[in-house]
C-alpha cells in the first residue's frame, strides 16, 4: 500500500469511500443526507492537501492535512482520515495516519489537534492513542450518534 497526494482524477473514489460513511452518519460530522458538494467542500477545500491510500490502483483510504487555525495558530495542524467500508481493519488508517504525522513535521508544524473524535469510534480512539494522540478534552454529548443518541467527542493533541 502507498500513499500519495490525491488529485482531481481521485475525487470520485474519495466520494466513493465518504458517501457510506456520510450516510452511517456514526463518526464525522457531515450531514447524513448530504451531497457530494457537500462533502467535497469538507474533505477538499483549497486549504487542505489530500493525500490517498492506494493498493494495485485500488483507493482504500483518504486523509487530508490542513493548519488547525490561520495566524498565531497556524503551526498546529489538523487531519482527517476516512477509510472505504470494505477496507476497514486493513491498516489504511494506522498508515494515513504514520503519513500525515510525517509530512506535517516535513512541513513544520508543532502539533496535531483532532478537534472532534466521536467518543463511541472506539477504534479511532485506541489508534490515535497508540500513535501518541492524548485526549486533552471532552465536549460533553456534542455529537449526535444515529443509535447512541447524545455522545461526547474528544479533541485529542499530539506535539510533533
Amino acid at each position: 500500500m502507498i500513499i500519495r497526494t490525491a488529485t482531481d482524477a481521485d475525487w470520485p473514489s474519495i466520494w466513493a469511500i465518504i458517501e457510506p460513511i456520510m450516510r452511517e452518519g456514526e463518526t464525522f460530522s457531515l450531514p447524513r443526507d448530504g451531497d457530494e458538494a457537500t462533502a467535497r467542500a469538507y474533505f477538499a477545500s483549497p486549504e487542505k492537501v489530500n493525500f490517498v491510500a492506494e493498493d494495485d490502483g485500488e483507493i482504500l483510504g483518504a486523509s487530508y492535512v490542513r493548519a488547525n487555525q490561520q495566524g498565531g495558530g497556524s503551526h498546529i495542524a489538523n487531519c482527517g482520515y476516512m477509510t472505504a467500508p470494505a477496507a476497514r481493519g486493513r491498516g489504511v488508517a494506522r498508515l494515513l495516519c504514520a503519513h500525515s504525522i510525517d509530512y506535517c513535521r516535513t512541513q513544520g508544524f508543532k502539533g496535531i489537534q483532532f478537534n472532534f473524535v466521536v467518543s463511541t469510534n472506539k477504534p479511532a480512539v485506541h489508534l490515535w492513542q497508540s500513535h501518541g494522540f492524548e485526549i486533552v478534552g471532552t465536549l460533553p454529548g456534542a455529537f449526535l450518534h444515529p443509535v447512541h443518541g447524545y455522545v461526547d467527542s474528544y479533541v485529542m493533541f499530539r506535539a510533533l
